[in-house]
């Protein structure tokens, strides 16, 4: 168990400060309902608004962090993105960033966020004319060998946080586009790189499942007998490879950055 004091420095509620102090909403919360935090030796039981030079002493286990840092400078930042936390209202709140685009929950691999809101302004623009490409892995169900541009529409339905897919366009739907190559295919399984032009709410998961070759792992696209036939407790879907193009801003102007997934064996990407 970890002890530390921490000196209110600008009056705020107690959570603020935590998150302010780089620990995660869900982490301050549970301290809090734990009654592991204590306010000038009180415990504290609320979130509560602490006043200047109040002191807070916390103790916790230590967490791990949901992601690793690729490559930082003063306007952004690059990580690997973990699976299992969202980015908007919890990558951005545990960073202090802005989110530019994104990744589904369960989804890992690159993720590019903005420090300033000048950085986040030429990021969205950025990825608004396309001047970042973003580039992904992924395992998918079935034999499946093509190089091929695939255009479709997609109708989200808010309430149940799921996409269909139709070759042909439908009211409220919207177009896109999925750039997918085989890397290495037999009959059980196909290795892919898929990249997307824009991106949508569960592009690649949806397209590729109505395309009848889902991805390993996925319980909310793919079939009952395959996620029971092939034992993975994740979707093998990871953002490997970002390239930007001139953003504007230095750091990152016409670079690429790329790593691989742990589930990669046995394949060398060029």
């Amino acid at each position: 168990m970890i002890k530390k004091d921490i000196e209110v420095l600008k009056a705020k509620k107690v959570l603020d400060i935590l998150v302010d102090n780089s620990f995660s909403y869900s982490q301050a919360q549970k301290m809090l309902r734990n009654k592991d935090i204590k306010v000038n030796g009180k415990v504290c039981k609320e979130n509560v608004k602490l006043n200047i030079g109040d002191i807070l002493t916390l103790f916790y286990k230590e967490e791990i962090k949901p992601y690793e840092i690729v490559y930082e400078d003063v306007e952004c930042i690059i990580i690997n993105k973990f699976a299992g936390i969202e980015v908007e209202n919890g990558l951005d709140n545990i960073l202090g960033t802005f989110p530019v685009h994104r990744l589904d929950r369960n989804t890992e691999g690159l993720l590019v966020m903005a420090k300033t809101v000048e950085a986040k302004q030429k990021l969205e623009n950025a990825f608004r004319n396309h001047l970042v490409q973003k580039y992904y892995l992924t395992e998918v169900v079935g034999e499946f060998v093509t190089d091929k541009l695939y255009t479709a529409y997609l109708v989200k339905d808010e309430e149940k946080a799921h996409v269909k897919i139709f070759q042909n366009y439908q009211p409220n739907s919207v177009k896109i586009q999925t750039k997918i190559k085989t890397l290495k295919s037999n009959k059980e399984s196909s290795l892919l790189e898929v990249e997307i032009i824009g991106g949508k709410t569960h592009q690649i998961r949806a397209h590729l499942a109505y395309l009848g070759h889902a991805i390993i792992g996925d319980g909310k696209y793919g079939r009952r007998e395959d996620l029971k036939r092939f034992k993975e407790k994740r979707q093998k879907l990871f953002a490997y490879k970002l390239v930007f193009k001139n953003v504007g801003i230095e750091g990152i102007n016409n670079r690429e950055f790329k790593i691989y997934p742990k589930w990669l064996k046995g394949v060398t990407i060029s």
